[in-house]
């Protein structure tokens, strides 16, 4: 992180406060508690390569100057007439564009900005901002910086998520952290939690005591046990950080707990996640494939009784790759 920006300790009680305050609201202004299946990241890269490279326009070809309106902004706007056509550059927006005429270049130069403004917009709005984000999101109080996990756009979410995971004082983030995984009202929840459960692949940096590794794995659990849907692979992930992450103790007993859990996601991702507790401890892998054949009898899902006894079996002849997980019929 920039010596420029510098981190300022806060209230991890305060902090949660407010996400709790936000994400109440956010449910209330979305109108719904349902879950949305969030888009994949498409990772974001700014500035673009400046087209004027590619045809070697000049320092001393930029003699000429215009503007352009957008969403009531103007942009002042460096203009190049060359025999390669009109190249344009702004330099508050770190962008260029080329077109035959001045004209086709502005509208190139409003098209190729478009990712930038709707990424400030998101940004915007996700922490209640009027008008477009124009600033650098680690300046943000450590507030927004956690609101920004549940941003429309999740490569907005990605880069919030790992301000956290560099941050000095991430421990202070933890309770606002599993408070996240406990969220079952604000419909972008998913991506959110996701976020959260890739910072606990690395959950000794967060926690201060034995009892947030409880609380921790605990909200975990209960991600396990009441989950509608797979969106994001957030279950998926929750299994994976459990298994192999928190192999030991807590991990493999929670997942154990889990093959009973009410969701069959919450089941599919404990039986996978076993097979990664194996790996870790294999000691228990006698325990764990009684478990999974015990589970495989009983197991409501035809397709998962096949996987807990695959995944047995895998555990059994220690295989590298396990049995790919069943999809069902309602996420195809």
């Amino acid at each position: 992180m920039s010596s420029l920006y510098k981190e300022k300790p806060f209230d991890a009680s305060e902090v949660l406060k407010g996400l709790r305050e936000y994400i109440t609201l956010a449910a209330s202004s979305y109108g719904t508690t349902e879950a949305v299946r969030p888009p994949h990241r498409a990772k974001f890269h700014w500035p673009p390569h400046p087209i004027s490279y590619e045809y070697h326009v000049l320092g001393s070809d930029w003699t000429g100057e215009t503007t352009f309106v957008v969403y009531d902004e103007t942009f002042k706007v460096k203009v190049a007439k060359t025999h390669f056509g009109v190249f344009g550059r702004c330099d508050d927006l770190w962008n260029e564009a080329r077109g035959d005429t001045e004209e086709e270049m502005l509208e190139a130069m409003a098209s190729s900005a478009e990712p930038l403004f709707q990424r400030q917009f998101a940004i915007s709005k996700t922490i209640g901002h009027s008008t477009r984000f124009k600033g650098d999101i680690r300046t943000l109080p450590a507030i927004d910086i956690l609101k920004l996990f549940y941003c429309e756009n999740r490569d907005v979410a990605n880069s919030a998520h790992l301000l956290v995971e560099v941050s000095k004082h991430r421990k202070s983030y933890f309770p606002a952290l599993c408070h996240i995984l406990r969220d079952r009202v604000h419909p972008w929840r998913r991506s959110a939690q996701w976020c959260v459960l890739d910072l606990f692949e690395d959950l000794p940096s967060f926690i201060n005591s034995e009892q947030d590794e409880v609380d921790a794995v605990e909200a975990m659990k209960t991600l396990l046990m009441d989950a509608d849907d797979d969106y994001a692979r957030t279950v998926y992930k929750a299994g994976v950080v459990m298994g192999g992450h928190l192999p030991h103790r807590r991990g493999n007993t929670a997942l154990l707990q889990c093959l009973s859990s009410p969701s069959i996601v919450g089941r599919r991702s404990a039986i996978h996640g076993l097979f990664h507790v194996c790996e870790w401890v294999p000691e228990l892998s006698n325990e764990v494939v009684h478990k999974l054949r015990e589970h495989g009898k009983n197991e409501p899902d035809p397709q998962l009784a096949i996987f807990s006894f695959a995944i047995a079996e895998d555990i059994l002849r220690r295989t590298i790759d396990h049995t790919p997980e069943p999809v069902f019929a309602f996420e195809r």
